[in-house]
């Protein structure tokens, strides 16, 4: 289940904060992630690891950008540009790090990404266009010439399991680099209720219409910037697909006995399927 997997003392409140030897330091070049992976186990470098390279680089040590904490254990992010490979530290693609453990690791490298992606692409007010600020008071960028305020960027998106009897709707998108099932899903649009979602997105991508929609459970996506919320909903009357080719490389229904299992353990969208299968089977 989700709440497993989440860390159990993520403190992500933001403060100014400077790192210790043993904190962890997390870097990007645009999506790629820099870390050392042995055994599909992450590890991150340490401040002092990277206190070491800008020596060895002769460079000096660049601001490091409190994140967050897990348990006792401090995140920054940190200027990693310069770098290719270091004693066994490279560039890796974000999606790789969706099959590697630690799951604490895991999500960090998300979430660090998630606010990496937003401090790239809010150096400058799009009000007036000066230079912004961090707040030290709060994870909010200022301007100082109109005190304009940019908070993080998070886009609700709705999961959807569409249910018949035993049978579930399952997806895989179209050119995308995750190729496994996956369940109908979509951005909220400007004015929507998050179940006024759930009917269009899956109308426009299969075709049917739904009844006795219900929220099941949210997750923080930070591969994408997302709050994902999940929802279960039963077919309303036609079952027949009218698939967007666009949006879907496949679109079908598949009895609860044919799901696949959950691999990955780690995004909803799996777990929703799961549920689903293991629901039915007590049933039988």
């Amino acid at each position: 289940m989700i709440q497993d997997i989440l860390p159990k003392h993520f403190t992500n409140h933001y403060m100014e904060k400077s790192p210790e030897k043993e904190s962890k330091i997390i870097g990007f070049r645009e999506n790629l992630i820099f870390f050392r992976e042995k055994e599909k186990k992450i590890e991150y470098l340490t401040y002092q690891d990277y206190t070491a390279i800008c020596r060895e680089f002769k460079k000096e040590v660049p601001f490091c950008r409190y994140l967050f904490s897990i348990d006792e254990e401090d995140y920054f992010l940190a200027d990693v540009s310069f770098l290719e490979n270091w004693n066994g530290f490279s560039f890796h693609r974000m999606f790789e790090i969706r099959s590697m453990r630690p799951m604490d690791a895991m999500l960090a490298g998300a979430t660090a990404y998630h606010l990496y992606v937003w401090y790239r692409d809010n150096r400058f007010c799009g009000r007036c266009g000066a230079p912004l600020i961090h707040k030290k008071e709060m994870r909010a960028l200022e301007c100082e010439k109109c005190h304009n305020l940019v908070f993080p960027k998070i886009a609700p998106a709705v999961i959807v399991a569409v249910t018949d009897g035993n049978r579930i709707l399952m997806t895989k998108y179209a050119g995308r680099e995750y190729k496994r099932y996956a369940l109908i899903a979509g951005f909220t649009e400007i004015g929507e209720t998050a179940e006024q979602t759930v009917m269009r997105e899956v109308m426009e991508e299969v075709g049917v219409k739904v009844k006795n929609i219900r929220y099941y459970k949210s997750q923080p996506w930070g591969f994408d910037s997302n709050l994902l919320l999940g929802y279960f909903a039963e077919l309303d009357g036609d079952d027949t697909i009218s698939m967007d080719e666009e949006e879907l490389s496949v679109a079908e229904w598949v009895h609860y006995k044919d799901v696949p299992a959950d691999s990955e353990g780690i995004s909803l969208t799996r777990e929703m399927m799961t549920k689903f299968r293991t629901e039915k089977e007590k049933e039988a």
